[in-house]
């Protein structure tokens, strides 16, 4: 069998060109360092105890728990004792193609899209399985292991139609759990509304303008974001806009500067604070710790602060 298609940089993982999609167990002992990752990750655990480690704080990991995680987000595992994972890695361009239309299904547009971004969540969702859901998992967990050394030219459908059974088992799970709000389909105008501020995110947008092209009322568009999602709309924007500059700093050489009015924060002083409100991190600790392309330069940085929990947070 070959090696998982993911390659470590400092501590940032990302894929190996064309990779979309793959599973795969992993044995922890110990620590695992903190880390983050250009694409979606879920962890499951099938063996074992352990600590994880994010902006959460530490969470006691047993069997059955299982972790996702959006790309950018930061975490890692210390006090691991046969710490048995099961990973499931996909590529984020998936979302923007063939998984588009888990936006618009009430229990996937929530364990992938709204979920993580909702209350203080930044960006990750955690749950716990029984044991029935749990092997039903891993039997879709060990198809798409499977399909790991097949060419994606010859199965690209076969690939994406296992992650799909893997990703509705999770969503059904989450949604049991009385975790999810897919209890009906999210409003066509809130689904509008984030096509709208995802497209332009350096746009100056105001509630005001946004509810006058969606033709509605600024108050009852924030119902329906709020019922969907949890959250008004600007600060559904404020978390797209800190994952578009995670993914910047992670990747490019930009300015800081730069990259914040890219996103549509011209305002430095505002782009930092937004910035480490959502990661615990300063954008530029967060680029030293785990850029990709920062070269010698940004790795010869001394970083001032470290992850921050949100525990250890007043």
């Amino acid at each position: 069998m070959h090696e998982p298609p993911v390659r470590a940089t400092r501590t940032l993982l990302h894929f190996v060109d064309g990779t979309l999609a793959y599973a795969g167990r992993y044995l922890h002992e110990d620590s695992h360092a903190v880390h983050t990752h250009s694409f979606f990750e879920v962890a499951v655990v099938i063996g074992g105890d352990g600590v994880h480690l994010s902006l959460a704080g530490r969470q006691r990991l047993t069997t059955g728990d299982v972790v996702l995680l959006r790309p950018g987000v930061w975490h890692g595992y210390e006090d691991c004792h046969d710490l048995r994972l099961y990973n499931c890695c996909f590529s984020a361009d998936l979302m923007q193609r063939e998984l588009a239309w888990t936006r618009e299904d009430p229990l996937l547009g929530y364990l992938l899209w709204t979920g993580p971004f909702s209350a203080q969540r930044r960006g990750m969702l955690t749950t716990h399985l029984d044991a029935g859901t749990l092997a039903e998992l891993l039997d879709h967990l060990d198809g798409l292991e499977q399909l790991r050394d097949h060419p994606v030219s010859l199965h690209r459908g076969d690939i994406v139609g296992r992650l799909s059974l893997v990703l509705s088992c999770l969503a059904r799970a989450v949604a049991d759990a009385g975790d999810s709000r897919g209890d009906g389909h999210t409003h066509p105008a809130v689904l509008d509304a984030m096509r709208r501020m995802e497209a332009r995110p350096a746009y100056q947008w105001t509630l005001t303008e946004l509810a006058d092209e969606l033709h509605l009322a600024p108050g009852y568009l924030v119902r329906l974001f709020k019922s969907a999602t949890g959250l008004p709309p600007m600060a559904y924007l404020s978390r797209h806009r800190v994952e578009l500059a995670a993914h910047r700093l992670l990747h490019t050489d930009e300015p800081i500067s730069r990259i914040g009015e890219a996103v549509g924060w011209p305002d430095q002083n505002y782009f930092a604070r937004r910035f480490k409100s959502h990661f615990g991190l300063s954008a530029s600790n967060y680029r030293a710790l785990f850029s990709h392309a920062g070269g010698p330069r940004i790795a010869r940085s001394a970083p001032r602060d470290r992850p921050e929990s949100a525990a250890g947070r007043r």
